[in-house]
């Protein structure tokens, strides 16, 4: 089936009225200021659901005794959960590591606290240019540690993030390897940014009728990210990881999307690892058209597929589904 009339509509208007805008946007952190700005002002007109309580998290860390990063974000929990969960959603938010915050997330957080039942952390992480990378990677560390040292098992945790988001819940996920932690449950990728030296994009740029992402302007967003370092930090390059015991990962993207090449590549190179990965092409949308969940029956759609995967990966192990009978 092609995309819905709604969805339709919704990538005509990007497509006309604001893609040439982003496209243009300076590479500067003038601009990146005036982003931010605009971004948090749309974010008040998308309101999270009535079920949900949005939670503040500022934690010092002053009880652990070592040099930790502080914690802060939000909580996002169902008001319809019953009891305590042994489990929790860590997500990361997109905004191409320079803008966006847990509020403007809250339309997908806010709906797999709902469908999961499971309370979803989303910490604060700090952003380019005045951050470049590692500090996004720091942060998110520093959030995973918060929730083992509170008793939330790993085998209940799953890594979700959208964009630049889910390319840091990618790129955490190989840190947690190379830590020695215990390792997620799972890890859910919303339209990620795979490449951010856009060689894959910038090759797609013509072909691809993404409605608002340039791959020109996220190349010049990606050099505020990784800063005087350049890209040659070995955990920016997601294609080339070893991803050995990578939980499963499940990878939705739009079928209009610059980025769709990315997202192939990355499932491509996670199967061949042998990790369990299931990619999604969602025909016709848009990049991040999950956060629409409450407008397209598309993205709608998609989320409950995510609920589907993260109630299979962190159900206990009894209660799995064996490989025979996926299989059957």
């Amino acid at each position: 089936m092609g995309p819905s009339v709604r969805s339709r509509a919704i990538s005509s208007a990007l497509r006309l009225g604001v893609r040439p805008i982003l496209h243009r946007v300076p590479g500067h952190p003038g601009g990146i200021r005036t982003a931010r700005s605009t971004v948090d002002a749309a974010s008040l007109l998308m309101r999270p659901s009535p079920r949900v309580r949005v939670l503040p998290l500022n934690d010092p860390q002053l009880e652990t005794g070592r040099d930790e990063r502080p914690v802060t974000g939000e909580w996002v929990v169902s008001r319809d959960a019953e009891g305590a969960s042994e489990g929790a959603v860590l997500y990361l938010h997109g905004g191409g590591y320079v803008v966006c915050s847990p509020r403007t997330h809250r339309p997908i957080t806010s709906r797999l606290a709902l469908d999961t039942g499971l309370p979803v952390l989303v910490p604060r992480y700090r952003l380019a240019p005045e951050h470049p990378f590692p500090a996004p990677l720091e942060d998110a560390v520093a959030a995973y540690r918060w929730l083992l040292a509170r008793g939330v098992p790993a085998s209940g945790i799953v890594l979700a993030g959208d964009s630049a988001g889910g390319h840091l819940a990618a790129t955490l996920a190989g840190e947690i390897r190379r830590l020695g932690l215990p390792g997620p449950a799972g890890l859910v990728l919303f339209s990620p940014w795979v490449d951010l030296t856009c060689e894959l994009s910038l090759r797609a740029q013509r072909r691809a009728r993404d409605p608002y992402i340039s791959a020109v302007s996220a190349r010049r967003v990606a050099r505020l990210v990784v800063g005087p370092a350049g890209f040659d930090d070995p955990r920016l390059a997601l294609l080339t990881c070893a991803w050995t015991d990578t939980p499963p990962v499940l990878i939705q993207v739009g079928g209009d999307e610059v980025l769709r090449p990315e997202a192939e590549a990355l499932a491509d190179a996670l199967t061949r690892a042998g990790a369990d990965c299931e990619l999604q092409v969602w025909d016709g949308q848009m990049h991040v058209f999950q956060i629409l969940n409450r407008v397209l029956p598309e993205a709608a759609a998609a989320m409950r597929d995510a609920d589907r995967f993260i109630r299979k990966v962190t159900a206990p192990a009894e209660e799995r589904p064996s490989q025979e009978g996926q299989a059957a």
